[in-house]
């Protein structure tokens, strides 16, 4: 017998993975004269992965989530193991013993649905808390630069609601060191802010 025991390959994503809204910076000229006309394009997901700030915070969510991820993976053998004792056992195995792992199976996999739901969950709002405050700081540092050189509009060409066809200057890069910048991650530092990881941290109580 068959129960649901499906894992993501990869159960962390990468920052970069997550949607966004996208960013723009539509610009005051500095001297008060006539508007900017320069357009350029930024990759919103790709900023936020690519500063500092946002690949510390990646490593502390994966191990924040690590033990997490290990329970999942035990659930899902606990329960290859059963169905592998059903299938060598199929003419060996009484009804009875048949009856039992095929009972306790069926609890492994609900149990298994719950908390991989539960986990994913967790992880997309630790995430989100991590993209939007990185966002924040990111419109703030883009909203100085694009002025100071001469950019009337920045379009988020990761943004799938308004896609960037051509843009002639792609300022990703420049952005990601103003940021490191203007917000420099302390080295050495081990926790996130715990505002980010309160969900992410609290394990599912067992039913």
């Amino acid at each position: 017998m068959k129960w649901t025991t499906r894992i993501p390959a990869s159960v962390l994503m990468a920052l970069c993975g997550f949607g966004m809204t996208g960013l723009r910076a539509q610009s005051k000229p500095a001297n008060g004269g006539e508007a900017a006309s320069k357009i350029a394009a930024i990759n919103v997901r790709v900023a936020i992965a690519n500063t500092s700030e946002g690949k510390q915070a990646a490593t502390q969510l994966e191990a924040q989530f690590l033990a997490r991820r290990k329970e999942l993976e035990d659930l899902n053998k606990k329960i290859s193991d059963l169905q592998q004792r059903l299938t060598v056992g199929a003419t060996t195995l009484s009804d009875e013993e048949k009856q039992r792992l095929t009972l306790e199976g069926q609890r492994l996999a609900r149990q298994l649905e719950r908390k991989q739901n539960e986990f994913q969950e967790d992880l997309n709002d630790a995430q989100s808390d991590v993209v939007a405050r990185i966002g924040r700081r990111m419109e703030e540092v883009l909203g100085k630069y694009a002025p100071s050189n001469g950019y009337g509009a920045v379009l988020d060409d990761s943004s799938q609601s308004t896609p960037v066809m051509y843009a002639s200057t792609d300022i990703t890069e420049e952005v990601v060191k103003l940021y490191d910048q203007t917000y420099p991650v302390k080295s050495g530092a081990g926790t996130t802010d715990p505002k980010t990881v309160t969900k992410s941290v609290a394990k599912p109580s067992e039913k």
